[in-house]
């Protein structure tokens, strides 16, 4: 009897290192994502003077002018389609690894990728990405934020619910 309880103790601390081991593989693999795709809006914004305008991905959630990653589960782009023919920068779609189905904004749900570069006094001159990190305690939390051209700032993080909110601010 007491044997099995030491196995089984044993087995629970092994399955929580190995579920704590994925969770990080899956932050690593959401980093490489978003800075592929940085990388991409970069390069397109130094040829073209604007990054790509998102309204144009035909996403209605969460509030119409948004790109989310969702929109690959129907076998669409998402943003290398949809943001002004992103994918001459990028060759493939990046989706979350725990890709979720629902396209709304839904802190702390995680799942989706999100792209937004639309009015706020500059279309096309800044952008945000919103995505999320299972590991709530990640150094990325500290580049939270983007400042649009008229002034505002977003942040949909709170350093502990795993959003982070990246991009460029306003380059004008």
């Amino acid at each position: 009897m007491v044997v099995i309880a030491i196995i089984g103790l044993l087995a629970s601390i092994v399955l929580v290192s190995l579920n704590s081991a994925r969770a990080k593989a899956r932050d690593a693999k959401r980093i490489a994502d978003i800075r592929q795709i940085q990388a991409a809006l970069e390069m397109y914004y130094d040829q073209n003077g604007t990054y790509p305008i998102s309204g144009n991905c035909g996403a209605t959630s969460p509030n119409g002018g948004w790109c989310n990653s969702v929109q690959s589960l129907s076998g669409g782009h998402w943003i290398r389609n949809g943001a002004s023919n992103l994918g001459a920068y990028l060759s493939n779609d990046p989706i979350d690894p725990k890709q979720g189905s629902s396209p709304n904004w839904t802190p702390g749900g995680g799942g989706t990728y999100f792209y937004y570069a639309n009015g706020y006094g500059g279309a096309g001159q800044w952008y945000m990405i919103v995505f999320g990190l299972e590991n709530t305690a990640h150094a990325f939390q500290s580049q939270d934020g983007v400042t649009a051209c008229d002034g505002t700032y977003f942040h949909y993080g709170n350093g502990t619910n795993g959003i982070i909110t990246i991009g460029a601010n306003c380059a004008k």
